[in-house]
C-alpha cells in the first residue's frame, strides 16, 4: 500500500514529496493491527503528526508488547526533539534563539545539528545555509512580489551567512539581531535528525529491522523479513513526466528528496522555497534531487544543497563523500544519477 501525505499550508519543505516505502506505511493516527510478516515475526506500524508533517514508523518484532513500548518511547523522544528544533514553537531552543538572538546552555541535540549544518555548509560551498530564514520568510509572505525589490534581497544576502552564527557548548549567538536580518531555520536538516534519533531509539530496544519516515526524510535499518530489501518509491516532480515510478532499493540507508514544486513562488516553478543564499533566487537547473546517505540528517541537508548547486557540482561533491549518492531531475525531466545510486 502506498503512503501519501496531503500538502498543507505551513508544512516544512518536503512534507509533500511522498517518498513512500513499499512496505505499506499507515495513513492513520493510531496503531495498525499487528500482522504476521513471517512465521516468527510480526510487524507494527504507527503514524502520527510531527514537525508539520505525518511521520510513519514500521518495525518487525517477535514480541508485540515490547514493540508497542518501544514505539511509545520513540514517539516521546521525537516529540522532545521537535520541542527543541522547531522554529515554529516560540519556546523551542530555535524559537528562543531567533526571538532574542541568544541561547545559553544549548542541548547536545541542537549542538549536533548545528555542527552538521556547518559541515554541510562548507562541503557545499555555502549552498546549504540555515541562516536563510529572513529571506525565506519574506518570500513566503510576499511571493513573486519580492522580485520587484532587488535591493532588499541584496541587503538580506549581505546580512546572512554562517559568519554571523556563533556556537559553543555554552551559548549560541546571532549577530545582526535587529529587524528582519537574523534567524535560522532547521527545516532542511532538523526533520532528518529527528528521524535518525527515532531509529536509534528503536535500535536501543533491540529492533534492527525498522523504517522511520517523516515528510520525505527516511531511514531504514536492516532489511524486511527473509532478507528482502526495502523498496522506496520517489514521486516524480511533474505528473506528466513519462516512464515508470522511480525507486531506490536497499537497507541501512537514508533517503531524502528536495524539489521545486511544494512552495512555488511563481506559477512556472522558477521561484520556490529552495533559495541560493548567494543570489537570493532559486537556482534554475533542477526540478528535484534525491540523496541517499548513511543518515537522514545528512541526506536531508545534502538534498537542499544539491538543489542549489546543480547536478554537475553536486556529482563532483558526492564523489568525495563515502556512501552518499544522488539522483537529479532537471526542468526538462532528464534524469541523471551517480554511479552508485541504488535505483
Amino acid at each position: 500500500m502506498k503512503n501519501t501525505i496531503s500538502p498543507q499550508k505551513g508544512m516544512t519543505r518536503r512534507s509533500f514529496f511522498h517518498i513512500a516505502a513499499f512496505a505499506g506505511l499507515a495513513a492513520s493516527t493510531r496503531y495498525l493491527p499487528f500482522f504476521s510478516a513471517s512465521p516468527d515475526l510480526v510487524a507494527v506500524r504507527k503514524s502520527f503528526f510531527l514537525m508539520g508533517t505525518q511521520l510513519n514508523l514500521t518495525l518487525y518484532s517477535q514480541d508485540q508488547d515490547q514493540a508497542q513500548a518501544a514505539v511509545a518511547t520513540t514517539i516521546a523522544r521525537m516529540q522532545e526533539l521537535e520541542g527543541k528544533l522547531s522554529r515554529h514553537q516560540q519556546k523551542s531552543e530555535i524559537g528562543i534563539l531567533n526571538r532574542t538572538g541568544l541561547l545559553t546552555q544549548p542541548s547536545k541535540d541542537l549542538q549536533a545539528v548545528l555542527e552538521l549544518a556547518n559541515s554541510v555548509n562548507k562541503k557545499t560551498a555555502g549552498a546549504f545555509d540555515i541562516t536563510i530564514l529572513p529571506l525565506l520568510s519574506l518570500y513566503q509572505d510576499q511571493g513573486e512580489q519580492l522580485l520587484s525589490q532587488p535591493e532588499r534581497i541584496r541587503s538580506l544576502i549581505r546580512s546572512m551567512g554562517h559568519q554571523g552564527l556563533h556556537c559553543s557548548s555554552h551559548q549560541i549567538r546571532l549577530d545582526n539581531k535587529s529587524s528582519e536580518h537574523a534567524g535560522i531555520t532547521l527545516d532542511g536538516i532538523g526533520k532528518g535528525y529527528i528521524v535518525d534519533q527515532g531509529v536509534a531509539s528503536l535500535q536501543n530496544f533491540g529492533f534492527h529491522q525498522v523504517l522511520v519516515e517523516a515528510g520525505g526524510d527516511l531511514l531504514v535499518k536492516g532489511s524486511k523479513p527473509q532478507g528482502i530489501p526495502w523498496r522506496i518509491g520517489i514521486r516524480k516532480p511533474r505528473s506528466e513526466m513519462p516512464g515508470s515510478l522511480l525507486t531506490v532499493n536497499g537497507d541501512n540507508m537514508a533517503v531524502a528528496t528536495s524539489g521545486d514544486y511544494f512552495q512555488p513562488f511563481s506559477p512556472d516553478l522558477r521561484y520556490h522555497h529552495i533559495i541560493n543564499p548567494k543570489t537570493g533566487f532559486s537556482s534554475p537547473e533542477l526540478a528535484s534531487c534525491t540523496i541517499t546517505a548513511p543518515n537522514a540528517a545528512l541526506a536531508d541537508a545534502l538534498a537542499t544543497g544539491c538543489m542549489v548547486l546543480g547536478k554537475e557540482d553536486s556529482m563532483d561533491m558526492l564523489a568525495g563523500m563515502p556512501a552518499c549518492e544522488g539522483l537529479f531531475i532537471d526542468k526538462n525531466m532528464n534524469i541523471y544519477k551517480t554511479g552508485g545510486f541504488a535505483g
